[in-house]
């Protein structure tokens, strides 16, 4: 997905919140502003947002002499999420479909999103998650295709959502037990994305094969991508792909058996979809 007019608003708006979330100096704040300017200034329209914000996030990291900006927020994240665990569980199980409940599951926690146009409240959509419908539906080929499926990549988005992606992983091997999961993660710090540190310490291999994707942006980018994640993406019968991020770097791609999870959470990506702001998607590509 091309990077759009909005977008440019939306990622100095996420500028701005480093400085808000850290609690930085007017002056540094100031310096801050005047780094997501220069980069936004120089944004290549024909990319996604994704590769156009990630030197911007590099280059404000850098300033503040930070290896990774968002650790404290990210940590929150996961401690909170695991409240819902049990609240989750106990409704894929009345769900006359365990794995649409677990699919609407891992959608909910990507509620949690810092890079967001709008930021949901995570209490209120595991309230009503499971009532709402999918704005575009394609969860039944998604459940024929896991039938068939042997590989399986899953590529997570924010931290603080693994929580959820865990009890997702869990319900499809369960009904897929032969189903061997690999798990993508960023393979470094950008924004509140899910690494192989948080990944762990949520204990993402009980349940799934944890693999570094070495892509530094907030997506997934195939030429950033290492050889051995890159392997397992081609070689995958389906791929779930978890948040907007994902999907404003594959979104446009060919001939990938992946199938989009989201809350829509910004106009352009609404419009991209034919979905309004709020809604679930479970979408093919």
């Amino acid at each position: 997905m091309k990077i759009e007019k909005e977008c440019l608003e939306c990622i100095f708006n996420q500028s701005t919140r480093v400085s808000d979330f850290l609690h930085v100096t007017p002056t540094q704040a100031k310096h801050i502003s005047q780094i997501a300017k220069h980069h936004i200034d120089q944004f290549d329209h024909a990319s996604t947002p994704p590769h156009n914000a990630t030197p911007m996030y590099e280059d404000i990291a850098e300033y503040l002499q930070v290896d990774d900006i968002y650790a404290q927020m990210k940590d929150e994240a996961s401690t909170s999420a695991l409240k819902f665990v049990c609240t989750c569980k106990e409704n894929i199980n009345l769900n006359q479909d365990k794995l649409q409940g677990a699919v609407k599951t891992a959608i909910a926690g990507n509620v949690i999103d810092l890079a967001a146009e709008v930021i949901f409240d995570l209490d209120e959509e595991i309230e009503k998650i499971f009532k709402t419908n999918f704005a575009i539906d394609d969860f039944e080929s998604l459940k024929e295709k896991l039938s068939k499926t042997k590989i399986l990549v899953y590529l997570a988005d924010n931290a603080g959502e693994e929580i959820f992606d865990k009890i997702c992983i869990e319900t499809i091997k369960e009904i897929y037990p032969n189903i061997d999961v690999y798990y993508f993660v960023r393979g470094k710090p950008i924004i509140n994305d899910l690494t192989l540190k948080h990944a762990k310490k949520s204990k993402l291999d009980e349940v799934a094969m944890i693999i570094d994707s070495g892509v530094p942006t907030p997506g997934y980018v195939e030429e950033f991508a290492t050889k051995e994640a890159n392997k397992l993406f081609k070689s995958a019968d389906c791929i779930i792909s978890k948040g907007m991020g994902n999907y404003e770097c594959l979104g446009e791609k060919e001939n990938l058996p992946i199938y989009f999870l989201f809350k829509v959470k910004c106009q352009v990506v609404a419009r991209t979809v034919g979905a309004t702001l709020g809604d679930i998607v479970c979408k093919k590509l």
